[in-house]
């Protein structure tokens, strides 16, 4: 009989979406004090894969990524949906009557396999993780390629190739964490 295991941890990341530039900074500024250092971020730039956003946000949507130098629980990755879900929330603002974010919080993780993101909508390829929030495996790795490949139903963004060497990069930096060789 296998004995029940604790799992590896993993490196928190939080993606970003917003047309106020200003909002990234505020909102590191908030999730830093609950998660810890950054010690890997994206630059921002333009997201224009959707315009899924656009009537709740507005036009100019960017787009930036923080990844959490301390690793975690991927259990506890329910709970901080549930907390990034509060933090936008807190920025959002009433007009036209209804209420409208001004930024969007995405957590997720990278592990040595894989790069999972929490959602609160329910889909075939997701799987209920606790408190309301669902979990989707997005981009795999490969050791063939040596690197993350996305699956049929990945957000186009995230299966383009400047978020694959993104998150190729934060792999590394969870393989370091962790201890683990370098790959040659």
């Amino acid at each position: 009989m296998k004995e029940i295991r604790l799992p590896i941890p993993v490196k928190l990341f939080i993606g970003m979406l917003s047309p106020e530039p200003a909002l990234f900074d505020a909102c590191a500024d908030i999730v830093r004090k609950e998660y810890g250092p950054v010690d890997y971020q994206s630059e921002i730039v333009p997201w224009t894969n959707s315009d899924f956003y656009q009537d709740e946000m507005g036009a100019g949507i960017l787009r930036k990524f923080i990844f959490f130098e301390h690793v975690m629980d991927p259990g506890d990755l329910s709970a901080i949906k549930i907390n990034t879900t509060r933090i936008e929330k807190n920025f959002a603002v009433q007009a036209e009557n209804r209420v409208r974010r001004r930024i969007n919080l995405d957590p997720g993780y990278v592990t040595e396999a894989k790069v999972v993101l929490a959602t609160t909508k329910d889909y075939s390829h997701r799987l209920y993780i606790g408190k309301g929030i669902y979990a989707e495996v997005t981009l795999r790795y490969g050791n063939k390629d040596r690197s993350f490949t996305p699956f049929d139903h990945t957000y186009l963004d995230y299966g383009s190739e400047p978020y694959i060497t993104m998150f190729n990069e934060a792999r590394e930096l969870l393989r370091s964490a962790l201890q683990r060789p370098a790959r040659k």
